[in-house]
């Protein structure tokens, strides 16, 4: 079932049940779907990848907000936006832990024979392709950052 199809039939459970975080959530993914399909150039179909993509910018928009009203004292905001990052997680694919991470991460490494931190943009370009919608960039970059570090 396509993701906007999913967004749908949650939307209207959570009006039948009232719930005001999902359906907040959810039709802010609405919308950014919308917006995605209807942008110049889209041709109103969203493949798969660019639908985790769409998650993925939504999710990081809301933890950077979250980040921002956590350090000026904002409870009531930050509260809405953990409740907004939560739904919209559930429509991404599971993420890899750390130690899943390190070890594709490793593999990576040495498939592209990187040897030091001057090497991290051809294991960055490796590791993205590979890691699209399962690990955060910063997770990936951190960790590619650690493994180098550790291999010199």
């Amino acid at each position: 079932m396509p993701l906007e199809e999913k967004i749908m039939t949650d939307l209207k459970t959570a009006m039948l049940a009232k719930d005001e975080k999902s359906l907040r959530s959810l039709r802010a993914i609405k919308a950014a779907i919308i917006n995605a399909k209807t942008a110049e150039g889209a041709g109103g179909i969203l493949k798969e990848e660019d639908e985790i993509k769409l998650l993925q910018k939504l999710v990081k928009q809301r933890k950077d907000s979250l980040e921002i009203f956590e350090k000026q004292n904002r409870e009531d905001l930050a509260q809405k936006e953990r409740e907004e990052i939560e739904v919209i997680e559930k429509f991404l694919p599971k993420q890899l832990s750390p130690e899943e991470l390190k070890k594709i991460i490793t593999e990576i490494i040495k498939e592209t024979g990187a040897s030091s931190a001057a090497d991290m943009g051809k294991v960055m370009g490796a590791a993205n392709k590979q890691l699209a919608g399962k690990a955060d960039g910063k997770a990936i970059a951190a960790m590619v950052k650690d493994v180098l570090a550790g291999n010199q």
